[in-house]
């Protein structure tokens, strides 16, 4: 591990160029695309050393995990994302660990979500997670049901809906993934439609397809293994 988090500094340089090449070829600016840094299953000294390297945005998947490290991350200013699925008896933790909730995917967990951010006085931005590749394992609302789960979220007083959030089928072939990304963003362009309002985030994009994630649109990216290296477990 001391290894591991001595090349965590080269490891953002280069993710950052190839975020930067991947925009140009999109015609955007790196600016637009926020670097969510994922220290799922990674101690607290590599949080601390992307942390040193310039990161300030990292996702967590499971709230017991995160609730453990957090207590030796006072001395953080960052964002904490949680970006895995969410069961509505944690909900009232994850509001109160977490400064953001980027997989809501049912109107009941966002209820839960609302009263307990309202028990704490705070408004929590959240995403909706869209289930895009038809695979049994993976979290989601469907597609259809879409419109009306956004309705009814953008309707909870202590709630933020900022956008969508996906996590396509993996394929070793990224130009597989490039109608995922495309979907959801044509999703987001629909909703804000229908909402009548923006919904600026849209995340998409892990590490081995970020770059094609930025060319279809995203700007949020979800970067964990390029980052800090290959984890022991998932």
């Amino acid at each position: 591990m001391p290894e591991q988090i001595s090349s965590i500094a080269q490891n953002l340089e280069r993710v950052r160029e190839q975020i930067a090449r991947a925009a140009r070829r999109a015609g955007r600016s790196a600016n637009e695309i926020v670097l969510v840094a994922v220290s799922k299953t990674f101690p607290v000294e590599a949080i601390r050393a992307a942390y040193d390297a310039g990161m300030r945005e990292f996702g967590e998947n499971r709230v017991q995990e995160f609730e453990a490290k957090r207590g030796k991350l006072h001395e953080i200013d960052a964002t904490w994302h949680l970006i895995g699925h969410l069961q509505s008896n944690k909900a009232k933790r994850a509001a109160q660990l977490f400064d953001r909730v980027d997989s809501v995917d049912s109107f009941g967990l966002a209820q839960k979500l609302n009263l307990a951010a309202g028990e704490q006085g705070k408004r929590l931005p959240v995403l909706i997670e869209v289930h895009v590749g038809g695979e049994a394992t993976k979290s989601g609302v469907a597609e259809t049901e879409l419109p009306t789960l956004a309705r009814n979220v953008s309707e909870l007083a202590h709630l933020e809906l900022c956008g969508l959030m996906t996590v396509p089928p993996y394929s070793e072939d990224r130009e597989r993934l490039r109608p995922y990304f495309r979907q959801l963003r044509a999703l987001g362009g629909e909703l804000s439609l229908r909402l009548g309002r923006p919904l600026p985030v849209l995340s998409m994009g892990m590490s081995h397809d970020f770059e094609v994630a930025i060319e279809e649109g995203s700007t949020e990216i979800r970067i964990g293994t390029a980052l800090f290296g290959g984890r022991k477990n998932n």
